[in-house]
């Protein structure tokens, strides 16, 4: 009975177990809604600036468009985010402050470092900057993704992503 009691208890703890996700203490810079196990504001994830700075912090020198010559961008993963959250869904809606929206698959994150950049050269991204969220693909990295589709998917201004099933 105690192996039994043993190999059961073992199993339990290969369930993934959903997180419970902190409240924001300060203004909310992204909310996250959708398609998501995991939420701290009825069925939404809210995050402030300290809350996304908790998640693994990755980096990324890449030239875009919008910039001078390369740039470094740091923030979290999407796919992080995503984890934080139980996302589900295969599409993501993300919009910007003054509501342009684009659609990016989920793939994306996967198959790239796609960032939530919160900093560019070591300072905060400011609203005036691109700011507070600025999605970066890996430019430099994968110079394929310079093309128009992709390039609308690097919304600027971010304060909300939706999470959408298939």
């Amino acid at each position: 009975m105690r192996s039994i009691l043993a190999a059961l208890f073992a199993w339990l703890l290969l369930i993934p177990v959903a997180h419970a996700l902190e409240s924001p203490s300060g203004r909310v810079l992204l909310t996250v809604t959708g398609d998501i196990a995991t939420s701290n504001v009825g069925d939404e994830a809210h995050f402030d600036r300290e809350m996304l700075l908790a998640l693994p912090q990755h980096e990324t020198v890449t030239g875009t468009p919008w910039h001078d010559g390369a740039v470094q961008f740091t923030g979290p993963l999407g796919r992080d985010l995503l984890a934080a959250v139980g996302a589900v869904g295969s599409t993501l809606r993300i919009t910007a402050l003054n509501d342009y929206s684009a659609n990016m698959p989920v793939a994306d994150l996967h198959d790239h470092d796609v960032i939530l950049a919160m900093t560019l050269d070591g300072e905060p991204l400011r609203v005036r900057d691109h700011g507070p969220i600025f999605v970066i693909y890996p430019f430099d990295d994968s110079p394929q993704l310079l093309n128009e589709e992709v390039l609308m998917r690097s919304v600027w201004q971010v304060h909300r992503i939706d999470v959408v099933g298939d």
